[in-house]
């Protein structure tokens, strides 16, 4: 039988050195291959990891399980395993998001699955073939990314609103204990941005509950319920709108990552938000709140405060280049997916 972990290391290959299908001592075949993943990664735990952590100490574990030596890097290949023509994805629901590309028939799709408690506990193996016929629709969902990197102190970006706002702010000391912060924008009740920073600056250096690596919109909410406090109102709400504040013209980000997700709104996409007393708000007006954030053990530190309208995001946060969005297809797994 072969040994495939000792035939690969003895080769000196990385995992971006493809390997023909029929070369028998190299290339894994598909069920020998969920073996020894299964063999290898069932009880792994990932509690407490960040996201990008736990993709990377993943990869890492399917090199030594596999004979591979670990790059001091991983890059975005595609597949990530280019050697073994597979990726992997580690599952907690059904939802399957796979990014900017097609399902490819002949590549192998990994599924780990992720219990409540963050430990691996089952590895299952399909072709792109098989996988293709979970999508119902075929579609693309589009979402917007830029890239954030870390200032050494807080910033305001934007030292004025556009000037479709100015009108709208010349009340700079609006009284908002009545108003509900998900109302659409009123006149004489829009916060000048410069304000906006100087009431939310004192957040600097709070903390708040990490909980866990995908809990983000619970983590959201917990800082959404802050920065409602600092701006003066007596509620918080969060439906899931955007955006996040609309009364302030608010969108809302905390980063323990470079890469900001902006949804299906481009700050540059000259697209009509919100309109409130005959007055129309378009996405360069929207007022972006970002906390440069850092995970220290089961809490986040507010390290840093950015603030930018969406005229001068892109100069500060530049957009991902090309289309400058990440395309994904989204499916689910079947109900019966994981049963033997």
């Amino acid at each position: 039988m072969n040994n495939y972990k000792t035939n690969i290391k003895a080769s000196g290959l990385s995992i971006y050195e493809p390997i023909a299908k029929s070369n028998e001592k190299l290339y894994i075949p598909t069920d020998e291959l969920q073996k020894i993943l299964s063999s290898e990664l069932v009880g792994l735990s990932l509690a407490g990891l960040p996201l990008r952590t736990r993709s990377k100490v993943v990869k890492e574990k399917i090199c030594e399980a596999l004979g591979y030596p670990i790059p001091k890097s991983f890059k975005k290949t595609q597949p990530r395993f280019l050697g073994q023509n597979f990726d992997v994805y580690t599952q907690k629901s059904r939802n399957v998001q796979i990014w900017n590309e097609p399902i490819d028939p002949e590549r192998r799709y990994v599924f780990l699955r992720c219990t409540e408690s963050d430990l691996i506990d089952k590895v299952k193996i399909i072709t792109g073939a098989i996988l293709a016929t979970f999508d119902n629709t075929g579609t693309l969902t589009t979402k917007y990314q830029a890239t954030m990197s870390s200032r050494d102190s807080s910033q305001l970006f934007s030292s004025s609103d556009t000037k479709n706002l100015t009108a709208w702010t010349e009340n700079d000391e609006p009284v908002l204990i009545e108003v509900n912060p998900n109302s659409k924008p009123q006149k004489d009740k829009l916060m000048k941005i410069a304000s906006v920073y100087a009431k939310l600056l004192p957040l600097v250096g709070k903390r708040i509950k990490y909980l866990d690596a995908v809990q983000e919109r619970n983590r959201g909410a917990e800082l959404h319920k802050l920065i409602c406090e600092s701006l003066g109102y007596s509620n918080f709400e969060d439906d899931g709108s955007y955006p996040d504040l609309a009364n302030q013209l608010l969108e809302i980000k905390l980063q323990t990552s470079p890469t900001i997700d902006l949804g299906l709104h481009s700050p540059e996409d000259g697209a009509d938000i919100i309109v409130s007393e005959g007055k129309t708000f378009h996405s360069e007006d929207i007022r972006y709140v970002i906390f440069d954030g850092e995970v220290d053990h089961d809490e986040i530190l507010l390290k840093n405060l950015y603030l930018v309208n969406g005229k001068d995001f892109p100069t500060h946060f530049p957009l991902f280049k090309g289309k400058k969005q990440n395309a994904k297809l989204q499916l689910p797994l079947p109900l019966d997916f994981w049963n033997d």
